[in-house]
């Protein structure tokens, strides 16, 4: 069976990515229902006259939600927002951490918990960009006061609570991650504008040829880099003791536990955007000198790179010691009579996995800086008259290779069963 026909033949992975793709229609479908209360084509021609980063990646990040100011202009980044100082206070905080350690039912409550600090993130970020619409030149609110703020506030909140209970359903029943997805889906979206874009640029000769080639050798470079490291491993040899039960001897085998360059996956860029992106929204429209050169300073710049790469090699560290647990590792390899070649099992054999995977790391972390940096350094220092990003390109690739993955599991699942079955059905015919 091919992987074509197993799609289509396998009812389960069948309803799994219909529901996806109805589920992402339906949000593509809610980026184009405007917000009350503003004139959109006037918001528009303000956005358009906007460069820089800040515009650009947000603008990516919500599917060109923001430039119609729909009702999901806010996306999914105060969901993230809320699950990254969750994640953050598990840490700290012991009660939450032992929620984190009740299984579902924790977790259930560690998820409402964020739900409702998303809502209170949408209702500061949407007030913010209500005051923030009044007070700008040329305002493009019909009637500014506080109806306005109100009606602005409860539109957007319901907008990104309904974009966040999207996400859930797609994880839930779907296939692949919905927040995730819901990301690529508005980044993917953007693809075919882009391209339009550059060819009318080279087009009036604002893009020359050779910038225009070395554009796409950028793009294809990265893809390649992007491709090739997410599939690297680093691979630690693991060794079965031989066990006599009986007159038999089992174990004795050899295998190796696979250490990915880039565990944490997307999780680290989208985090760095979303905390980014936070304080830099809630200043744009705040027309003060101070916030001004702030807002400017967190869009793109010196100031920009360097905090962006430092919140990326936090959060692929932190990312990967929450889902990685070296101990639990070591302690089910014990438990199973594998250990590593010439390490003790237990305490040295975690030390050990530890110290391989900090260097591991260590090395992805560089990996995604690079490639989330340098392409938009690479475009300024080109002046490209519009936003390229490393972070988007990423973003794409890995979740696509997590979704394709997340279907192959389920081909192979469904082999396996078949392959099971008929045994089964074999061995009732030999009886």
């Amino acid at each position: 069976m091919s992987g074509a026909d197993g799609l289509f033949k396998i009812p389960e992975l069948r309803k799994k990515i219909l529901y996806t793709l109805f589920a992402l229609a339906v949000y593509r479908i809610g980026v184009h229902i405007p917000t009350p209360g503003v004139n959109s084509d006037a918001l528009a021609a303000f956005f358009a006259k906007q460069s820089g980063s800040l515009f650009g990646m947000f603008n990516m990040f919500s599917g060109g939600a923001l430039e119609r100011f729909s009702v999901m202009a806010l996306g999914v980044m105060p969901y993230i927002s809320a699950s990254i100082i969750f994640q953050l206070l598990t840490v700290v905080y012991p009660s939450l951490n032992q929620l984190q350690k009740e299984g579902d039912s924790g977790q259930k409550k560690l998820n409402q918990y964020t739900r409702y600090a998303t809502a209170a993130l949408c209702l500061v970020q949407g007030y913010g960009i209500a005051v923030g619409l009044e007070s700008m030149p040329n305002s493009p609110v019909y009637e500014p006061g506080m109806t306005f703020r109100l009606l602005t506030m409860v539109t957007l909140l319901a907008g990104s609570m309904f974009l966040m209970w999207i996400g859930e359903q797609i994880t839930e029943r779907g296939i692949g991650n919905g927040t995730s997805l819901i990301i690529f889906a508005g980044i993917a979206s953007r693809i075919t504008p882009g391209i339009a874009s550059a060819w009318n640029l080279f087009k009036t000769n604002e893009l020359s040829f050779g910038k225009l080639l070395v554009l796409g050798v950028i793009i294809f470079v990265v893809f390649f880099v992007i491709i090739f490291m997410e599939t690297g491993q680093r691979r630690i040899p693991i060794q079965y003791a031989k066990r006599v039960v009986g007159r038999k001897m089992y174990g004795g085998q050899s295998t190796h536990l696979p250490l990915k360059i880039n565990t944490s996956g997307v999780i680290p860029p989208i985090f760095a955007s979303s905390l980014i992106m936070l304080p830099a929204t809630l200043t744009t429209f705040i027309h003060y000198s101070w916030v001004q050169a702030l807002r400017d300073s967190l869009s793109q710049g010196i100031v920009h790179d360097v905090l962006f790469v430092v919140l990326v090699v936090f959060f692929c560290f932190f990312y990967t010691a929450v889902t990685f647990k070296t101990d639990d590792v070591a302690d089910n390899l014990r438990k199973y009579g594998a250990f590593v070649p010439g390490i003790r099992p237990g305490e040295k054999t975690a030390e050990f996995i530890d110290y391989v995977l900090v260097r591991v790391t260590v090395l992805g972390a560089v990996y995604i800086s690079a490639i989330c940096v340098l392409p938009t350094i690479l475009g300024t220092s080109m002046k490209i008259p519009f936003y390229i990003g490393g972070t988007s390109v990423l973003i794409l690739v890995g979740v696509a290779m997590d979704t394709l993955a997340q279907i192959q599991s389920h081909l192979l699942s469904r082999h396996y069963d078949t392959f099971m079955g008929n045994m089964r059905m074999k061995g009732r015919k030999g009886a």
